[in-house]
This record gives structure tokens, sequence and C-alpha cells, in this order.
């Protein structure tokens, strides 16, 4: 007989999103991504980080009002680091991110064809670009929901 107690398919991707989220340096906010498609395969992984070849020990991790001395201008978010590490098409596949995307992720993820997110966290919920992002994927008809908070023991 088959064991019961096998996780969901959710819990598993949003389980690599979480452990994707830890390769981030980025010491206030950890972000990772999982991209899924149609035949539950993995076809996309990413976590929020400098672009390739920017030094992350001479740009700073700082939040602030100071935009050129903060990360803001710097950092590549986990949805387009999971979006530009995917090598196939991407139309009709399922987004697992660890925090609700921004307004320019959401665009992203609408171009590139996705055509569900699965979030775990919305602490952004009332900001403007978040408030975007949601228009936008209303309107090009994005799924999106919120899992439950999740403990996953690793090691």
């Amino acid at each position: 007989m088959k064991r019961n107690d096998y996780i969901s398919w959710d819990k598993y991707f949003m389980g690599v999103a979480l452990l994707s989220a830890m390769r981030s340096k980025d010491p206030s906010t950890q972000v990772g991504a999982c991209i899924v498609n149609d035949k539950k395969r993995i076809v996309g992984i990413g976590y929020n980080g400098f672009p390739y070849g920017v030094e992350d020990d001479t740009f700073p991790w700082e939040n602030g009002d100071d935009f050129l001395n903060s990360k803001y201008p710097y950092v590549v978010h986990a949805e387009p680091n999971a979006i530009l590490n995917s090598t196939v098409s991407l139309d009709n596949s399922t987004l697992y991110v660890t925090l609700f995307p921004c307004n320019e992720c959401a665009k992203l993820i609408i171009q590139s064809g996705i055509k569900e997110v699965v979030f775990l966290e919305d602490k952004y919920h009332d900001e403007l670009a978040f408030v975007a992002s949601r228009k936008m994927f209303d309107s090009a008809k994005i799924k999106y929901r919120q899992m439950e908070m999740m403990s996953i023991q690793l090691g």
C-alpha cells in the first residue's frame, strides 16, 4: 500500500521556491521563484540578487532613500531570474513565488505566458506597485492565489 502522507504539488513547488530564496544574499528580503509547466515539470527557478558580473561585495544591499546607494536600482527580482533561467516556452505555466510580484515583475510574467501565480506572502498588498500588479493580472486573466505559510525542515 502506498504512503498517504506525501506532500501536495503546491507544497513541493513552493518548497523549491523557498529553497531558491535561501540563495539570496539580500540581508532583508529573500525571495525565491519556481516555474512549473502544465506537466508538473520545473522549467525555471530564480532568486533575488545582482545581475551576473555585478559584484555583490561592492554594490549596496541597503534599503533607503538614497536611490543610487541602495539595492533597488541593481537587484534583479526572483521572478525575472526564473523567467530568464528557463530554456523552454512558459505558455500556460504556473509561477510559485514566496512574495507577491511587483508591477514590473507582473508585466514580465504576463508577457512570458505564465497563467497562474501562487504566492506565500503579500506584505506590500496596499502599495501602488502591487495594486497595479493585481489590476494587470485581472485584465490579462492571470489567476493568482495565496498559499498558507508552510514550514519546511531541511537537513
